[in-house]
């Protein structure tokens, strides 16, 4: 029979077959002794701040991993935590933050034994780590976690002073991570409500805590502030005992003299307050008797000083704004500008009242003008320029003084009253409705030259003169 045979070269001949079985037994038998489980803790690894740590990791089965390459990183960087590879450390391309921080423990290499350690913990350090081991022919990686956690300052425990016929008690403490839980607790070790917590995360990280207590006498003298890291499950506390002595007292004839001087102050609190309703009303009677002698006029819109966008009523005693811009000449009289009008009578003398009725327009303005005011371009609506007005722009209400004047009103007026004394000088605005008055440009506030009624219409608005 003849049998095939494999030669590898001039000089080495096998039979086929042997070749086969020879090869297979090699690379299984490789096979086996190449593969290996990298097995990290389950549970997450808690570290302190400043302190060091070891993050565990192994092969299984039990194996040298002197020969391997060992490399710890983290998910989402691109360069490693720290690099074991032929038989060296390598820190070429090692993470800057773990520079002269890390070292590869090797005293159980030959068992397949590669922890970390980390020296001085930072906050950064904490997330997921991957364990990689690889050999010639075979790899394996675990995740792992590392949790960092921080003990803070003693708690330190201030008194600061008398709240609420009791004493506020503070309890202050800084460097903990992550957040603590902070209690009051009393000498029996119940949990008491704080008045007021405050947490707050400083620039390296780390938190700080403020809790507040109001102590009264005879209950929770004996007490104790607790802040527990709830990771490391450790805690620190302070206590701190508040005298009698401490407490504020209460004098019976103190208490007698406050009762007196609250009724007497409110006595003459009373007494003021009635004393000015009288002196307002005074004033009001004073005021009506002083408008008694007034000449009612009747107001008629000089088309010629309109502005393009205002519609005037054919008996010239309403205006409108309109939905375009009409083709007027543009005389010297006319604003440009702003939607106004003036009325064509003028007065220098006497006392003199119209009426105007606004409706619920929301943006109008009612009041007097000089005759030389401003008609070209943008105009100054104040006394400065020649305009004593009163002014609704929606929800709000003012007299056009300089800076304007906020004029709180229950609702607005729907129909204007205004009185002009020309003598006095002086313009005064009334609620037609219940006689209120509204507002009043002081004596000597309006020039001695000739006064025309004035009006401004917004989008929306129809004022009219009144008969």
């Amino acid at each position: 029979m003849k049998v095939l045979s494999f030669c590898h070269s001039s000089r080495a001949c096998f039979p086929l077959p042997g070749f086969i079985i020879f090869f297979f037994t090699c690379y299984v038998h490789r096979m086996e002794s190449a593969k290996f489980t990298v097995i990290g803790p389950s549970d997450p690894v808690t570290a302190i701040l400043g302190q060091e740590t070891v993050l565990p990791c192994h092969l299984s089965p039990s194996m040298s991993a002197a020969n391997m390459e060992v490399r710890w990183s983290r998910p989402e960087f691109a360069s490693f935590v720290h690099l074991y590879r032929d038989g060296k450390d390598r820190f070429d391309e090692q993470m800057p933050d773990y520079w002269g921080r890390t070292e590869l423990l090797k005293a159980g290499l030959k068992d397949g034994i590669v922890p970390l350690r980390i020296l001085s913990i930072r906050r950064s350090d904490e997330g997921l780590y991957f364990c990689f081991v690889r050999d010639d022919t075979f790899y394996g990686e675990t995740v792992l976690e590392l949790r960092v956690a921080g003990l803070g300052s003693a708690p330190l425990i201030s008194v600061e002073g008398h709240q609420d016929g009791g004493i506020r008690v503070i309890c202050q403490s800084a460097g903990w991570y992550p957040e603590p839980e902070v209690l009051w607790k009393d000498r029996s070790g119940r949990y008491l409500p704080s008045l007021s917590e405050t947490t707050s995360q400083r620039d390296n990280g780390l938190f700080e805590t403020e809790i507040a207590l109001i102590v009264i006498e005879h209950s929770n003298q004996n007490l104790s502030c607790c802040i527990r890291n709830t990771v490391l499950n450790q805690e620190k506390e302070s206590a701190v005992y508040i005298a009698d002595s401490f407490f504020p007292r209460v004098n019976p004839w103190m208490v007698t003299l406050s009762v007196i001087l609250v009724v007497l102050f409110g006595f003459i609190g009373l007494i003021v307050y009635l004393f000015k309703m009288k002196e307002k009303r005074d004033n009001e009677i004073r005021w009506r008797r002083s408008m008694a002698p007034i000449e009612e006029v009747n107001v008629m819109l000089d088309p010629d000083t309109a502005h393009p966008r205002l519609v005037l009523s054919e008996d010239r005693k309403s205006v409108k704004w309109g939905d375009t811009r009409q083709d007027l000449p543009n005389n010297p009289e006319r604003f440009d500008t702003e939607p106004c009008v003036l009325g064509c009578e003028g007065f220098t003398s006497r006392r003199h009242c119209w009426e105007v009725e606004v409706g619920d327009g929301e943006l109008w303005a009612v009041g007097v003008a000089r005759e030389s005011v401003r008609r070209k371009g943008e105009i100054s609506r104040s006394p400065k320029g020649g305009i004593w007005a009163v002014q609704r722009f929606g929800d709000q209400f003012r007299a056009l003084t300089s800076p304007e004047t906020p004029l709180p009103l229950s609702r607005f007026p729907s129909r204007i009253r205004v009185c002009l004394d020309c003598d006095r000088g002086q313009v005064t605005f009334i609620d037609a409705g219940d006689e209120a008055p509204i507002f009043t440009f002081p004596p000597g506030s309006v020039p001695g030259e000739r006064i025309r009624p004035w009006l401004r219409a917004g989008r929306g608005s129809r004022l009219s003169l009144c008969p």
